[in-house]
């Protein structure tokens, strides 16, 4: 496209105790070098760190940053308050551990226009620094862990359930009415959903890539997987045939290493052997674990291969227990708002 007509784009990031990744995160956007106009939104929640002191900081040196309040913290209000704040046709979000590969807003722009969708996407590209973010990272890129979606482990391009962030027309997020900011978590899925259910095209392309920081601890990655679980169900609940048996796996894996576990106890309490062969399900997921963590970490440091299948391990189980337990209040129903031009 010649220069004087690439549309101008919006970059819009809720970020919430982002001081560790923000200002990569922001600085690799300013530096996209996209050819036509580009602003950067930046929704701030009430963080604890220094989120908020270098997001100031960041929109005084650049008058392409806005700085509006997320006074919930919420990802899906940030995302709905800054897309009211931008100014312009095309929405690309972007989250604040997030790094957007160079020309990737360009390349973005040219694949809305090549597909006619509603929203483009593409392979959310795990990066760890530590040993242990190598080994979460690895996780999310395995099928063993998280890779059975596209855009964990990259394909053709083509229409998609949902994409890795995106890069969205204002038109389409009109028409659903943004965010839903009842859903806390998998709230890019679900309003997916709802563009293709009016008949929007969801387009994933291996040509955009955003590397992604995993989480830094164990806790943290049970924590995440943990609400993730819950908010699928609530998906779940909400949309019921979305239920696949890879949601189901998570769920279903928990139970039965929590029957075998329990058998097996009583088995030893008893003193019935057949029982005891309970232990053989907790004992076969661990060996399975291990070996498959072998198999897909075999490029690792060894300190990442000696974590990998502790994280996938907590990956499942979080996942899992998440899934069963559920929300312990539902939420009130869709809390939709139809994102205006500030």
């Amino acid at each position: 496209m010649p220069l004087s007509n690439w549309p101008p784009v919006s970059v819009v990031m809720p970020v919430l105790n982002e001081e560790r990744h923000l200002e990569e995160a922001v600085g690799r956007v300013l530096d996209q070098e996209y050819p036509g106009e580009l602003e950067v939104v930046l929704a701030i929640g009430p963080s604890k760190d220094r989120t908020e002191q270098i997001a100031e900081r960041l929109a005084a040196a650049d008058s392409r940053i806005t700085i509006v309040p997320n006074p919930t913290g919420k990802t899906p209000a940030g995302l709905n308050v800054g897309i009211a704040q931008a100014k312009h046709d095309i929405v690309v979000r972007v989250d604040g551990h997030g790094v957007l590969t160079q020309g990737y807003i360009t390349r973005a722009v040219e694949v809305l226009e090549e597909s006619g969708a509603d929203n483009v996407g593409g392979v959310m590209a795990a990066e760890g620094r530590t040993a242990f973010e190598m080994a979460v990272a690895c996780a999310y890129r395995s099928r063993l862990g998280l890779g059975a979606s596209t855009f964990h482990q990259g394909g053709q391009a083509g229409p998609a359930d949902t994409v890795y962030l995106g890069v969205f027309r204002r038109a389409a997020l009109e028409r659903v009415g943004g965010f839903d900011e009842s859903m806390h978590r998998a709230q890019d899925w679900e309003l997916n959903y709802r563009i293709r259910k009016t008949g929007g095209l969801i387009w994933f392309s291996p040509d955009l890539s955003v590397t992604y920081r995993p989480r830094s601890s164990l806790a943290a990655v049970a924590k995440q997987f943990f609400h993730t679980g819950q908010w699928r169900r609530e998906v779940i609940r909400r949309h019921p045939e979305t239920a696949s048996k890879r949601y189901l796996a998570p769920p279903v894996a928990v139970a039965l290493l929590a029957l075998g576990t329990i058998v097996g106890i009583v088995g030893l309490i008893v003193g019935s052997s057949l029982l005891d062969l309970g232990f053989v399900i907790p004992l076969g997921y661990a060996l399975a674990v291990i070996a498959g963590s072998a198999m897909e970490g075999r490029y690792l440091p060894w300190k990442a291969l000696f974590w990998l299948p502790a994280v996938i391990a907590t990956m499942h189980i979080s996942w899992g227990l998440g899934f069963i337990v559920g929300l312990q209040e539902k939420p009130a129903g869709p809390a939709l708002t139809t994102p205006g031009t500030a």
